[in-house]
This record gives C-alpha cells, structure tokens and sequence, in this order.
C-alpha cells in the first residue's frame, strides 16, 4: 500500500506527459514539479520566504552532506529537518549515492557499502544501505531514496549489469530498514545506456512496493538525444499508479522534454548555479548578465515575469551586480530562475489538464532554447546597421498593415502579399478543404492516413497552417479520435523559408520545432506518431508521380507569370491521374480563365473557391464528381453563367492552337460532365 496516495489526474493526448497528485507527511504534491536542491539543508542564496514566493513545494536535501555536518545527533535534537529549518513542507532526501560515486579516488565499494573518506574530519565512514536509510530516518524526510550504485551512463555492459545488480539488492536492504517509518521511499532504476538492463531494472524493482520510481543514471555523460531516448523508454516499464522522478536534470529544455516523456519529478542545481554566473532563463531566452550590452538597460530583467527581481531592479542594475561578483545578485538572480523553473512547471500542468500539452510542446521546445535575441552574443558586422533581411533572390518585406511577407526580387512576386500569410493559409488551404473534419477518424469506413500536397513551401505558412489544424484538433478531441496525417511538401528554393527562420518575430507561424527539423532533415514527425511531414526538394514535375497519393493539394507556386511551366493543361492532367486510385481536391489562389480552363481540359471538377482580400473568388478542382458531393461543405462549381462569359472571352484558347485545335479545345471544354444539360 503505497504511503503517497498517489492519483493520476490526467494523461496529455498525443503524449505520455501526466498530471498527477499525492499526499506526504508534510503536505500535497502537484505534478509535474521541479525540486529546488537543498543540499546542506539550504538552497544556495535562497531564504524560506523567497523559496516559497517563488513557488517551491518540495526541497532535496543530500543524506551524504547532511551525514557529515551537521550529523544526525543535530537532526535528532531539533525533531528533523522541517524543524530544523523552519520549512513546513515536503522534503526529499538523496541517498548519497551520487556523491560516492563523485569522490571516486576516494571510496570503495563492496557489497556491504561504500566506504570514503570525510571531508570534514578526513576519517573513513561506512555508507551502507542501513546507515543510509537511517540517517534519513534522522532527518524525516518526506521521501527517502534508496542507495544506489551510480555509474557512468557510457559504461560498458558487464559493468553495468554489475552496479545494477548491486543497486538491487541494496534496494531490498532499504526497503527492510525503512521498517514501520510513516516516509514514503523510492527505489532507482539504473542500466547506464543499455535497454535490456534498463529495462530489467525497471520491472525488478516495481515488484517491491515502493512507492515511486526514480530514474537514475542520467546527465553523467550520455547525449541529450541519448538521455530523452533513456527516460522515454524507462518511463514505458514503470507502473502508472506511481510517481516517477527523474534524478538530477536538468535545464528548461530536459524538463519540457522528460514531462512530455511521462516523467512527474525533477532536481537540479541549474538555476541558482547559473544564477551565481549571471545567466537567467527569460521569456525571450537566456542571457548572460556579465555582457557589457546590458549595463545600461533600464528595462526590468523580464517584462512577462512578476517576481521580486523583475518587478524592482534592471537590468543594468543586476549587471552590475553580477559583473561585481556581489552575493545580492545571485540573490535576486536565483530568485528569478527559480520563479521561471515553477512557472514553466505550472504551465504545464495547466496544458496537460487541457489536454493542450502537445501544442504547448511543439512551441516551448522552440522558445527554451533560445538566447537573447536582441543582444547576440556574437554580434555581426551587419548588426552595427540595419540588418540585411535578404538571402539569395529573396527578401523580406513589411507592408503597411503591419506583417511581413517574402518578395522574390528576381520577379518582384509577394508571397501573401495582401494577407498575412497565416490568415490567408488558414482561409484558403485549411478551411475550404474542411481539414479539421476531415482529420477525424470515421465511424465507419476508411480511416486511413490522410494526405496534403504543399505545392511551394515558401516560408512554410500553408503547411504549418495544417499542423496547427492537426494539433488544435488533437487536443480537442484525443489521439484516439484522429486519422494519420501526411504533409508532403515540394520547393526548389529553400531560402525563403531560412529567410523566415531568421526573423521569426515576423513569422510567427513558423514559431515551433517543426520547420527546423524539415529544413535540417528534410522530414519530421509530431509527437503524438499521427503527423509525418516530408519535404522534397527540387523541381515538383520531378516527383509527381512518386510522392504518395494526395487527399487535398494545396497548390501555392508563384503566378503562371513566373512559374509558367506549372500551370498548364498537361501538368494538371498528370496530377488528376497519379491521384486516379482516390478522390482528390487542389485548392489555390489563381482565379484567372486560364488556370480554370486547364483544369477543365485536365478533366478536373472546378469550383469557385472562396475569397480572400481583394480576391472576390479563388479555385477549387475536384478529380471526380463524388469529390464535391462528399465534401463536408461542397463549394459551387462553375456554371453556365461562367461558361457563356468564357464562350465570349478574347483569349479563350492556349496560345499556339490552330482553328482546327481550337474547335476541339472548345468542344472539350463544353463537353465537359460538369456543363452537362447546361
């Protein structure tokens, strides 16, 4: 019977991130939620009131540390640590393990335990799993760990398996000494980089009853990319019906990345480390207070955070106190770190209550990794002017309604040049194909992955207008509730999309991981497994008939001015018969005569698609007649208003036809099933 009363509130659709609750000696615990460490009983500049102003429920304290100063005689006298230290809320205490295995030189492990040498006294102790339990006994933490054998995650298998074996078994030596103490206590998991050792480890240990699981061995030399793929596949081997807590990580970007992952608890130094450097996680990034760029910025430090250092001194003043090595600056430094380490805790506890958690992901594992972008800590020549906003044959270009658009300077064409691009993506591509319906999985009948064409990905705003369609609709409606979905997206030119990159406080649309990892790897999948996005570079005619088979086509190349070469009968026709297996729809921009009619020629169903701007129409095609009757809002087709306004047209043909050809070219066009009768 677990001592927590632990209870799983909510799990986020499209990931294993998880809301919970439970009950110590000393209070309730929300999760997920970060631990600020405590090692001697103190978080390092921090008082009790700044630590609870902050938002801190749970502090760590080192049995190890603790052990060798004060002593547990001290703990004993004053009723343990809450006591002790005048905090009334739930502590947990580390084992000591980690820090045996720092000293290295100067310990010995055998099966008994680890014997080393004090740095206080310099005598040699014993810390075996019994001594170890029972110092926290002393202490009263809220939550004890059991002593564990820690090693470097690169290790090599054999000796591995060893400390995982060891740390077994002192495990079951922990759990026997706890005995009827009321302390919650977790085992560890451990396996280094090895899944069948971590995987045994995990279901060894969840067969003990203890009352949570920790992941241990982790940020002691593996990769980040090694680390996410470790907690994300133990995290699958531990009972839901228990706290899971991973020990000693990390940054803002590990915590994001370990919660969506299904991890509840976090410890670190990190945030009153770097706060004692000068460095602060913001709003808009990380800066580095020691820079000469803020000495006279008298803005607050972060205008979106209301702790006690940004709502009462600069910036400048906290760079001076920084650059001065002054005690008040890691003060006030650490009091805001840890003020954005809880926010960012509580933020996502509210989006997995929501079941927004994965929207919230997408577009926080941007925004945690950036650093000052108004002060680069590099800064460019081009920087000490107006920054040049052109790559290649593009730049960038602001009109009077206050967003930004790409220009081709070769053309002059803007890419949206009327609209903001997400408006005018959202109303043209998403919307007129129905794509958060049709995104939902079916009663009956097929449910198989849907497919979109991005025909000129530009700076991306179509196809990151279907993914937040896919991620809104996600999280209204569940994983389970969803259909597959595929962008398949073609450009030859890339730039106007690193252009954007570059200035994404102009694009916000592209705020989110996922056009990074298109760009970088040509692919990128959601993390919900629902959402597959793929980009082919170079000519579109080049892989037309080898790209799965479209559902919707967003049909967005520049005008046939420009791209000429796309527009025209025979590519049209191409389209309608690699899409021949299904019903298939193409959506664009163009209204002119000319586009329509190669659409007809092509055999496609037109339609007059919706207006956007000053656009009073827009188009939309059909491979076949059901295609329309099956749309969830099915648009008008074209009809013999529109067909007698052609027969009267001066430029009704394709240039080049001979009046033989041109008598047919019309036949066909009247001839067409959707004029029939008409």
């Amino acid at each position: 019977m677990s001592r927590l009363n632990f209870t799983l509130e909510k799990e986020a659709s499209g990931s294993k991130a998880r809301a919970a609750r439970y009950q110590t000696l000393h209070g309730e615990v929300q999760t997920p939620i970060f631990m600020p460490v405590g090692t001697q009983a103190t978080v390092k500049s921090q008082t009790r009131e700044t630590l609870r102003e902050t938002g801190a429920n749970v502090l760590l304290a080192n049995t190890y540390h603790l052990l060798l100063r004060p002593g547990p005689e001290v703990f004993k006298k004053f009723g343990g640590i809450h006591n002790f230290m005048k905090w009334d809320r739930p502590v947990l205490t580390d084992s000591g393990g980690f820090q045996i295995f720092s000293l290295q030189s100067e310990r010995a492990m055998e099966e008994e335990g680890a014997h080393f040498k004090s740095y206080v006294d310099g005598k040699t102790l014993l810390l075996s799993p019994e001594s170890s339990i029972e110092m926290q006994k002393a202490i009263g933490s809220d939550i004890m760990m059991v002593l564990d054998q820690c090693i470097p995650s690169t290790a090599g298998y054999a000796q591995t398996e060893a400390a995982m074996q060891l740390t077994h078994r002192w495990a079951v030596r922990s759990l026997a000494a706890r005995g009827d103490s009321k302390q919650a206590m977790f085992g560890i998991v451990q396996g280094a980089c090895h899944h069948a050792l971590r995987q045994q480890s995990a279901e060894f240990l969840r067969t003990l009853g203890f009352d949570g699981l920790a992941i241990g061995g982790l940020a002691v030399g593996e990769t980040h990319a090694e680390r996410y793929e470790f907690t994300g596949f133990v995290t699958d081997h531990l009972p839901k019906n228990l706290p899971r807590y991973l020990m000693g990580v990390g940054t803002p970007i590990d915590l994001l990345e370990a919660v969506h992952r299904g991890v509840d608890m976090f410890d670190c130094i990190i945030p009153t480390q770097l706060a004692q450097r000068g460095a602060v996680f913001t709003s808009r990034g990380k800066f580095q207070l020691n820079r000469s760029v803020y000495k006279f910025d008298e803005q607050p430090l972060d205008d979106a955070c209301d702790c006690h250092c940004c709502k009462n001194y600069s910036r400048g003043y906290l760079h001076h106190l920084a650059k001065t090595g002054e005690n008040l600056g890691w003060h006030l430094l650490g009091i805001h770190n840890l003020a954005f380490y809880h926010r960012l805790m509580r933020d996502m506890r509210a989006a997995i209550l929501r079941d927004e958690f994965v929207p919230f992901y997408e577009k926080m594992r941007v925004e945690l990794v950036r650093s000052d972008e108004a002060n680069p800590s590099q800064p460019t020549q081009q920087k000490r002017f107006p920054r040049a906003q052109t790559l290649g044959d593009y730049e960038i270009v602001t009109g009077p309604q206050g967003f930004s658009s790409i220009r081709q300077l070769s053309s002059g064409e803007v890419m949206h040049s009327v609209n903001r691009p997400s408006d005018e993506a959202q109303k043209l591509y998403v919307d007129q194909s129905a794509l958060a319906t049709r995104l939902l999985r079916p009663a009956t009948g097929d449910a198989a992955e849907w497919v979109i064409w991005d025909v000129g990905l530009g700076a991306a705003s179509n196809a990151m207008a279907a993914i937040a369609c896919f991620e809104q609709t996600l999280a209204t409606h569940g994983a389970a509730a969803l259909r597959p979905l595929r962008i398949v997206s073609f450009e030859c030119d890339l730039d106007p999309l690193r252009l954007a990159l570059r200035e994404p406080g102009k694009f916000p649309h592209i705020r989110h991981g996922a056009p990074h990892e298109v760009l970088k790897h040509g692919h990128w999948e959601h993390a919900s497994g629902l959402l597959r996005w793929n980009l082919h570079k170079g000519d579109f005619l080049k892989f037309l008939e080898t790209s799965h088979v479209p559902d919707v086509i967003f049909f967005d190349p520049f005008s046939a001015k420009t791209d000429t070469g796309l527009w025209t009968a025979g590519v049209f026709t191409r389209i309608a018969a690699h899409c021949a297996p299904k019903s298939a729809e193409l959506y664009t921009y163009s209204a002119a005569t000319a586009v329509r009619v190669a659409l007809l020629t092509a055999g496609f169903y037109v339609a007059e698609g919706t207006g956007t701007g000053p656009k009073a129409s827009t188009t939309a095609a059909f491979t076949r007649a059901d295609g329309i009757t099956t749309h969830p809002h099915p648009p008008k087709l074209l009809d013999a208003e529109w067909l007698a306004r052609w027969g009267r047209s001066s430029s009704k043909y394709p240039t080049g036809l001979t009046d033989d050809e041109k008598v047919l070219f019309e036949k066909r066009i009247t001839g067409h099933p959707q004029f029939a009768g008409k």
